[in-house]
């Protein structure tokens, strides 16, 4: 028997309009930050909608970015628990539980070596472009 195949399309719609939770308790951490990103642009996105609409009716301002936060949340839930994509949430999350997190002292160190690095970069630059202007000056190209 053929097996009927499903485009990405319809299997991605079938995903949005489901209400349950694929694999509950795997990568809820990880899932959970990605909603709280995604909801933020949603939200952002909605406030910078509102404020366009400034000169609309407030029926209008206010319940379109409502409508559209609205949608945009459930797709927002919705896509964390699209199974490949909660699959590669899952996978993020096991593999930084396998990361080695530096200490307070180590990251204090480090720290020190960045600041260091970018102080001494800024002075090396200053120095450079203090001597060819001095050069250009001199031969006369700026003036």
């Amino acid at each position: 028997m053929a097996q009927e195949k499903t485009s990405t399309w319809g299997m991605f719609t079938r995903e949005i309009f489901q209400s349950g939770l694929y694999k509950r308790s795997q990568g809820k951490l990880v899932r959970q930050a990605t909603f709280g990103g995604l909801a933020a642009g949603v939200c952002l996105g909605c406030y910078s909608l509102s404020n366009y609409l400034v000169s609309w009716p407030a029926m209008w301002r206010f319940g379109l970015p409502f409508a559209v936060l609205l949608a945009a949340g459930w797709l927002c839930y919705r896509l964390v628990n699209v199974p490949q994509f909660a699959d590669f949430l899952i996978a993020v999350e096991a593999e930084l539980s396998k990361v080695t997190w530096p200490t307070r002292g180590g990251m204090f160190r480090s720290a020190l070596v960045v600041i260091f690095t970018i102080v001494a970069m800024s002075l090396l630059l200053f120095l450079y472009d203090t001597v060819w202007r001095a050069f250009l000056h001199a031969l006369g190209v700026m003036g």
